[in-house]
């Protein structure tokens, strides 16, 4: 069975922020054929696409398996109501947020999933803790590197490392 690489984001922006992205990360170790390789720092982030609500932090996690695309995608929806995130609003607040950013290059898109994640050259706040652990990574659609596009990126807010780290 082959190993592949996968990249993915984390955020918080309700409760104990910091506490619902490490107990993502612990319990996204504990799934079976997944191994974390690497964290990125914690940053603290404006909100995207609705201002109106609290600052997410956000990071991000390579990881490998041998799970597909939508096995692993199961696995994390189910982390998600673990930790806590209930049903909302588009781009409001949660609890948790875990995407597939991308999935060792493949180009995926069924229903309820699409990799690359959209829009993830769009998206500061994604771009800058991906760029930290994969600057190097390559966009399967664009053929830009993350940090290619983390210089091309015109998405407005804030994006400040925090105190907080992942321990992974």
């Amino acid at each position: 069975m082959n190993l592949r690489d996968v990249f993915l984001g984390l955020g918080s922006n309700l409760g104990e922020r910091q506490v619902a992205l490490q107990n993502a990360a612990k319990a996204i170790g504990r799934i079976p054929d997944v191994k974390i390789v690497w964290g990125s720092p914690v940053y603290e982030t404006e909100p995207y696409g609705n201002s109106d609500q609290p600052a997410f932090l956000n990071a991000a996690l390579q990881v490998e398996t041998i799970l597909d695309p939508a096995g692993l995608f199961q696995e994390l929806q189910q982390i998600e109501k673990e930790v806590g995130r209930k049903e909302g609003e588009r781009w409001g607040p949660r609890e948790i947020d875990i995407d597939i950013l991308v999935y060792d290059g493949l180009v995926f898109d069924e229903a309820n999933l699409r990799v690359p994640h959209p829009d993830i050259e769009r998206r500061k706040f994604v771009l800058v803790p991906l760029n930290d652990i994969a600057p190097d990574l390559v966009h399967p659609v664009s053929g830009l590197t993350v940090s290619e596009m983390l210089r091309e990126c015109r998405s407005g807010g804030s994006v400040v490392r925090s105190i907080h780290s992942l321990k992974v």
